[in-house]
């Protein structure tokens, strides 16, 4: 069976397709003719990733998931949240991003943080999602150059190092779209 992840991220599409049992064949959005960008204008992770599923779903009518993140920083009542990835305008780079957040968290002692991932399934119409979390820390600066977006300013729980100094086998061993796939991996191979 054909499942499309609708995304454009074609490592996240490799990284998937390494995960899932040969019963699925993970297709791209490029594969099954979606060239335009998918909508993402809910006021939630739920709600971003199950608009993007609905929408292949709607117009292709094919097997889909689609997930979304974003990281909620305690003292700042979630913020970024739904808004991660232009935290900082809509033209805005992952560094910006970082700026904005830490010059927000200047001074304030509640470095609380959690990296929250959600994936929405649908397969024959029906809808299933499934979440991941990582608890942290905010860092005062950046720390590490690997990973992307705020993983050189967050610290997992437990942890003496930021997702961005970790490995890929570290980081994939602990992160918030880890749990998230794995929980859809579980599922799909329980169908």
């Amino acid at each position: 069976m054909n499942l499309c992840f609708a995304t454009n991220n074609a490592n996240k599409v490799k990284e998937i397709k390494q995960l899932v049992n040969s019963k699925y064949a993970i297709v791209s959005l490029a594969d099954i003719g979606c060239l335009e960008e998918l909508p993402e204008t809910r006021e939630t992770i739920e709600g971003n990733s199950a608009q993007k599923a609905q929408f292949v779903w709607e117009h292709y009518q094919t097997n889909c998931f689609a997930d979304d993140t974003g990281l909620e920083v305690n003292a700042l009542h979630g913020e970024p949240g739904v808004y991660s990835a232009r935290y900082a305008g809509p033209a805005c780079s992952p560094e910006d991003n970082i700026k904005l957040l830490l010059s927000k968290m200047a001074g304030l002692p509640d470095r609380r943080a959690t990296f929250r991932t959600c994936i929405t399934l649908i397969i024959n119409g029906e809808l299933h999602q499934f979440e991941g979390k990582a608890h942290g820390e905010i860092l005062s600066k950046p720390q590490g150059i690997k990973g992307f977006g705020y993983d050189p300013i967050f610290r997992p729980e437990g942890f003496a190092k930021s997702f961005a100094e970790m490995t890929m086998e570290e980081k994939n061993g602990i992160s918030h779209r880890a749990l998230a796939v794995q929980a859809l991996i579980n599922h799909l191979n329980s169908l």
